[in-house]
């Protein structure tokens, strides 16, 4: 089940980022309240996951999940550029997280 609310709290870190680059730094209204709601949320879920699972592994995962997120939706929704550089980091990253998941006991 921690594995399952450590998803959610990547899912909700992905969310945050995005609406926080939606709000134009906090100056737009309904963004910004989506994204402190999404950040709370985020933080909530991460915390319940650490009950049973490391520290590190939790938060590299929570950042990972973050980081290969936002980089896909700045790609795919907010036009950003797709180099193979950025590409190989963000699967640097995913290797990182599967490694990392593998050799946790559950």
């Amino acid at each position: 089940m921690a594995w399952v609310l450590l998803l959610i709290a990547g899912g909700l870190e992905i969310v945050w980022a995005y609406t926080m680059k939606l709000s134009q730094g906090f100056g737009r209204p309904a963004p910004t309240v989506i994204t402190i709601l999404a950040m709370l949320a985020s933080v909530g879920f991460l915390s319940i996951s650490m009950k049973s699972l490391p520290l590190g592994t939790a938060y590299m995962v929570w950042t990972g999940i973050g980081a290969v997120g936002a980089f896909v939706i700045g790609i795919a929704v907010l036009g950003e550029p797709l180099t193979a550089g950025r590409v190989l980091a963000a699967v640097l990253i995913v290797a990182g997280l599967i490694l990392m998941k593998l050799s946790t006991p559950s």
